[in-house]
């Protein structure tokens, strides 16, 4: 049986393959990419020759089934994408898949992502995270994906295009309020650029980005249910836990945690209403 190697590429700076995957990339029969054209200029700086076949989302499933054939006659196959991970945000999972449920060997070589990559760099929190990659195209659906998303505690990791960035961006200050966030574009290129600072300060930079690009936002410091909760005035709050049968004294001391104030506050404010 052969094996199926998932190998990473360089998400800009070719220079970043490392030794091993240059190796297999040598050694392996087939090569499957998700662009000939791309992974041609990749080969081409390394001096690697090999035929290269298709691979993308559109042909997933007829490849998938041709990779496995050709695995089970004993041929190494190497599958990259464009730039990064194959599987992530790009085509690759399904063949993975199958040949897993096959019972055959796949193995990754470890290298670029742009997630991490741009993660690490933020200067946001990067010690748990949620990586959601690309946001629903139709503005409808994106919203809902955001309004899933807006009490997640970690930070959150996004791809977006510049099609798309003005528009994701004015959503993101719509649901998730002015948090404060990192767009990374270019990553490991001449041009590398980083912008830090609130989401309403980035959207009145009126900034032209082009490249795809991620967004790095940090998570929410406080959920929507105990926000709305400190919009109400004190007795208030506090009777919203009593109707939840919680008893007097837990309930003003959840009050005072929601607020961020003494349980001695909110017992004067309870006892003089």
């Amino acid at each position: 049986m052969g094996k199926l190697y998932l190998i990473p590429t360089p998400i800009g700076n070719l220079d970043d393959m490392n030794l091993r995957a240059l190796e297999v990339l040598k050694e392996v029969d087939h090569i499957y990419c998700e662009d000939t054209r791309n992974t041609r200029i990749l080969l081409s700086y390394y001096d690697i020759h090999k035929v290269l076949k298709s691979y993308h989302m559109f042909n997933e499933d007829k490849k998938s089934q041709e990779i496995i054939k050709e695995l089970k006659e004993g041929l190494n196959i190497a599958l990259v994408s464009d730039a990064g991970y194959p599987g992530i945000s790009d085509p690759g999972y399904l063949v993975a898949k199958r040949a897993i449920e096959e019972g055959l060997e796949v193995t990754t070589i470890p290298g670029p992502t742009a997630s991490l990559t741009a993660l690490v760099t933020s200067g946001i929190p990067c010690d748990k995270f949620y990586f959601y990659g690309f946001l629903n195209h139709d503005l409808k659906q994106k919203k809902k994906e955001l309004e899933e998303l807006v009490d997640f505690k970690n930070t959150l990791i996004f791809y977006e295009s510049p099609h798309r960035i003005e528009e994701t961006l004015e959503v993101l200050l719509e649901i998730f309020g002015n948090r404060y966030m990192c767009i990374a574009k270019d990553l490991t290129k001449k041009y590398e650029k980083y912008i830090r600072g609130n989401i309403a300060d980035i959207i009145d930079m009126h900034l032209e980005l082009k490249g795809e690009m991620v967004l790095i936002i940090e998570g929410a410091k406080i959920d929507t249910i105990t926000n709305n909760l400190n919009n109400l005035d004190i007795v208030d709050h506090y009777k919203y836990y009593l109707d939840q049968g919680i008893e007097s004294k837990l309930a003003m001391k959840k009050v005072a945690s929601d607020r961020n104030i003494s349980k001695s506050d909110v017992y004067r404010e309870v006892i003089n209403k």
